[in-house]
């Protein structure tokens, strides 16, 4: 399905898209011009973004900015992205998490901390391509269905780039997320149902009048959007000293994040950045959310949906849109798809900011939780390389920690405190 620009910004795109060379279906291979579509005409599979890459270096790479349009050579954008008002997002930290992995056992984990982006969540990094397709389509008006994270991420790059914004929730997120999408101006929509019946809502919506001139950044612009998700593998090969981790543990919701992972990784080696050598890709989804966890243990080529119900609402996407892929990313490396309850979650969350300082959120709690799992099950090499991602900030989600208080409250002097410290 597409929406169509008018002959000027088509024009206007012309050459808009870096080393990008059309859109190819993931399904067929069929490909077609760049454009606002995200849907093969011949067989209505996914379309993704291909590129005719050339040459590209080390050097080249070295020599950008500290932020994802380092790696612009790489992407569909084009070449003086940089200097285009945006909120130039990336260049995140790599935890080397040593007390996290003396407590788990594992001897050389990371834990790459995307709440560093200006919203605090990685969507940050994938709102910022889709915002130079807009641009080039003529869009006027940044869109999204949302989780929590990109409405704010798309209300934050709207408002920096001086378009309007509108993006839809579930209604009942958590209030930090509701504030973060709302206080940059634009318009919040919260919509009485789950994530998947807004994203149908976005659906319908983005074939009416009234859509008309808006870049839905997760449905007529996703295939430029996803690939935003490949720049944390880009970075964390790159700050790994420009090699492959050796297991990575990566939160699931839609399942693109981890799908494009795997996209970048492989672009990596085939470009001569990196390494060929073996990763193996896991994922990690809440289980009052599980649809891809369950399908690959039981060995399922098809993700049946659910109804959400679990505290990791970021996570909360019952009919994953990449879930196939995600299946097929994490057998062909040797990986697996598991799943924590809630309680799991908001321990892992306590563990993760008691050993290495790092307040994540519930889908980070998700991780963590996921992580431990797997060491204990004896399914993760305790001595490979291993990192997993946090996406976003736990000040997003405190009511989740709620029942986190001061320790005491006494009064102003030495014998009260010796009182209270026991």
């Amino acid at each position: 399905m597409t929406i169509a620009p008018t002959h000027a910004a088509l024009t206007a795109a012309a050459g808009s898209f870096g080393r990008a060379v059309a859109l190819s279906c993931r399904e067929c291979g069929e490909r077609a011009d760049l454009g606002p579509a995200y849907v093969c005409e011949s067989c209505f599979g996914p379309l993704e973004v291909a590129y005719d890459f050339g040459t590209v270096t080390r050097a080249d790479i070295e020599r950008g900015p500290n932020s994802l349009w380092r790696y612009a050579p790489l992407l569909p954008v084009p070449a003086d992205v940089a200097e285009r008002p945006n909120l130039n997002p990336g260049g995140t930290r790599l935890v080397r998490a040593e007390n996290l992995g003396r407590e788990l056992g594992l001897r050389d984990l990371y834990v790459k901390d995307d709440s560093g982006n200006p919203t605090h969540s990685f969507k940050d990094r994938v709102v910022a391509i889709a915002l130079e397709a807009a641009r080039s389509f003529g869009f006027t008006t940044l869109s999204c269905s949302s989780t929590g994270n990109l409405a704010g991420a798309v209300s934050a790059a709207a408002a920096r780039a001086g378009l309007d914004s509108c993006v839809f929730i579930p209604a009942g997120l958590e209030s930090g997320k509701v504030v973060m999408a709302a206080i940059y101006g634009g318009r919040v929509i919260a919509i009485d149902g789950t994530y998947d019946d807004v994203n149908r809502f976005c659906s319908e919506l983005i074939g009416d009048e009234i859509g008309e001139g808006w870049g839905f950044v997760n449905v007529n612009l996703r295939p430029y959007y996803a690939e935003g998700s490949k720049t944390l593998a880009y970075e964390i090969a790159e700050q790994l000293g420009w090699r492959l981790p050796e297991q990575i543990v990566i939160p699931v919701a839609s399942g693109s994040q981890l799908t494009k992972i795997d996209k970048g990784f492989k672009e990596l080696i085939a470009l001569g950045l990196v390494e060929d050598r073996r990763y193996r890709i896991f994922g990690a989804q809440a289980a009052g959310c599980s649809p891809i966890s369950a399908a690959f243990k039981a060995g399922h080529d098809v993700v049946k949906p659910v109804r959400p119900d679990t505290i990791a609402k970021s996570l909360a996407i019952g009919n994953p849109a990449d879930g196939p892929y995600v299946l097929d990313a994490a057998r062909r490396t040797g990986g697996a798809v598991e799943d924590v309850d809630d309680a799991a979650v908001l321990a892992a969350m306590r563990l993760l900011a008691r050993t290495e300082g790092v307040f994540a959120e519930t889908a980070g709690g998700v991780v963590v939780g996921v992580l431990r799992k797997l060491v204990e099950n004896g399914v993760l090499d305790p001595g490979a390389t291993t990192v997993v991602i946090n996406s976003g900030d736990g000040l997003k989600t405190l009511e989740a920690v709620a029942d986190v208080d001061v320790t005491a409250t006494i009064k102003p002097s030495l014998a009260a405190f010796r009182a209270a410290a026991g």
